[in-house]
């Protein structure tokens, strides 16, 4: 997380760097909203706005997805206990997205709703993060197993000042094996510095690991919203520009994003 390298259109990596702030916005249309995840058993779910839209005024609802059991709502429990079954069988039908991965993303945009309900993240961004950083941790032959965890660990490169920023160890090698630089590490692609101050228990474990989807997607939420609401185009951009300070990384989030809206309410 924090200034990653440009990346070109669904192609993920995230090692950091330090690139232009921003400038134009890119585009993103305010109709294509996506429905919220709906916790279970907690009723009809509300909409979500996309990357930049405009204003928070109503826009087009998707279908809508149903209550489940009421138990399911309890604390300590995966995010796959906690999201409507049915929303995740249409968004990952529409998508593509792996049902595990967005089960990640739809829990941490839960709690965020909870935690923090004005600044508005959309489910869509976060997985078109995940998307763009890790391929929802499928990058270089990894695998996301039923626990969350990704295995190989998905790594950037070495943060050692040639071609990326220089950032020299700060975790003695814990989070990313190298006791020599830093490196941005699993699904959502932390820097162990960042990880410090973000990291996140998902899934209830009583662990905060970068390398488990559960935990990187809610440590994500939270950074994103720690900037402000999400619910404009400059909201958006400000959330986003924190993540990777690259014009051509927003542009391809709010893209990402917006298909995986499209195709929800399509």
């Amino acid at each position: 997380v924090a200034e990653v390298a440009p990346v070109p259109p669904a192609e993920p990596t995230a090692p950091p760097s330090v690139t232009a702030g921003p400038s134009a916005d890119p585009g993103p249309t305010p109709s294509r909203r996506p429905a919220s995840p709906t916790p279970s058993g907690m009723g009809t779910p509300v909409p979500s706005p996309t990357p930049a839209q405009a204003s928070p005024e109503p826009v087009a609802r998707t279908p809508q997805p149903t209550a489940s059991r009421p138990a399911a709502t309890r604390p300590g429990t995966r995010p796959a206990s906690r999201v409507d079954p049915q929303w995740l069988d249409h968004v990952v039908a529409r998508t593509g997205v792996p049902r595990r991965a967005l089960e990640a993303y739809a829990g941490a945009t839960l709690t965020l709703q909870r935690e923090k309900a004005a600044c508005q993240l959309g489910w869509n961004t976060l997985a078109a993060i995940g998307q763009i950083e890790s391929r929802h941790g499928s990058f270089g032959g990894s695998r996301l197993g039923d626990d969350g965890v990704v295995s190989p660990k998905v790594l950037g490169p070495a943060l050692d000042g040639n071609g990326f920023a220089s950032i020299p160890d700060t975790d003695g090698g814990l989070l990313d094996g190298d006791t020599q630089w830093d490196r941005a590490v699993g699904p959502m692609q932390f820097i162990p510095a960042t990880w410090k101050s973000y990291g996140a228990d998902g899934n209830g474990d009583g662990v905060n690991d970068p390398h488990n989807i559960d935990d990187a997607a809610l440590a994500a939420a939270r950074y994103l919203c720690a900037r402000g609401g999400m619910d404009s185009a400059g909201g958006w951009r400000s959330a986003v520009i924190g993540y990777n300070r690259s014009e051509q990384y927003i542009a391809d989030v709010a893209q990402v994003a917006n298909d995986y809206a499209q195709k929800v309410a399509d």
